[in-house]
């Protein structure tokens, strides 16, 4: 095969939606959508939907160690992220697993309640997330809630944001996105980066109307898939909001729900521009 048909490879290692709107669905939807061949390891099932989480059967951790090894063996990925790892065995084993030299970038979205507020993370898992997965990651992506535990502080403004995500630089040793999209009177989606050096303000408009099922899935995932593709970090975590602004702005109907729209694209001419600019 020539080098000019290769693609870059992403690894997702989370849950899946049977509902197809977050975990490893949108995960690969969003791989898809940027160019990228995207590979999974399954940590769990999930019997969901966009209104609820019926049911959840994790996997084995040797099994989610052996996918891992897999993937690793013959597609080697240039950028990883994580998503649902439920407990803390599971987080022990990917934790292992990145431990050793020479690993991808690692993206961790800590993720800890579905958007219907289903508890999804086991208790006693998130000390064992804090110490031996969040320091080996590249960037964390928690949302406001999310943050909130990590900090153990109630976070109601965008200086609130703020001080979080260069907390969570200082305990974790790593860049930190904390997404404020949840924060209360806001006119535009605000999300705070910084690693050490750069601090970024990232805000769109608010989309009304719009329920925002496996955004922080397909956030996490973007910023996974420009990585891959050779970006620095803060580009890749620009044009992962603008990608993810976008599939929420121009979200279609399944069912009876609004579902994101990966895809989005595909009406301006694919990956040759973004926001009029080039992305090639």
């Amino acid at each position: 095969m020539s080098q000019a048909h290769r693609v870059p490879v992403a690894l997702t290692i989370a849950g899946s939606d049977s509902g197809g709107g977050a975990g490893i669905q949108a995960d690969l939807k969003t791989f898809a959508a940027l160019g990228v061949h995207g590979t999974s390891a399954i940590t769990c099932l999930t019997a969901q939907n966009p209104g609820c989480v019926l049911d959840l059967q994790a996997a084995r951790p040797h099994m989610v160690r052996q996918q891992i090894e897999a993937v690793f063996a013959e597609l080697p990925p240039a950028a990883v992220k994580t998503g649902l790892l439920h407990s803390a065995e599971v987080i022990r084993v990917v934790a292992a697993f990145f431990r050793a030299p020479r690993r991808p970038p690692l993206i961790v979205d800590p993720v800890m309640v579905a958007t219907s507020g289903a508890p999804l993370l086991r208790p006693g898992a998130i000390r064992i997330l804090e110490e031996e997965l969040l320091p080996l990651a590249t960037l964390i992506t928690p949302n406001l809630h999310e943050a909130q535990i990590l900090t153990g502080r109630r976070l109601t403004s965008a200086s609130d944001l703020r001080r979080a995500a260069r907390e969570l630089h200082r305990r974790f040793g790593c860049a930190a996105l904390v997404k404020g999209g949840h924060l209360k009177g806001l006119k535009e989606a605000v999300d705070l980066f910084f690693d050490g050096k750069t601090e970024l303000l990232l805000s769109a408009p608010f989309v009304a109307g719009v329920k925002t099922h496996g955004t922080g899935c397909t956030y996490s995932a973007a910023i996974t898939a420009w990585l891959a593709r050779g970006r620095e970090l803060t580009a890749a975590v620009e044009q992962a909001k603008d990608y993810v602004t976008q599939a929420i702005a121009q979200s279609q109907r399944a069912g009876r729900h609004s579902v994101l729209h990966h895809l989005w694209m595909l009406r301006q001419g694919g990956l040759k521009a973004v926001n009029g600019r080039a992305i090639f």
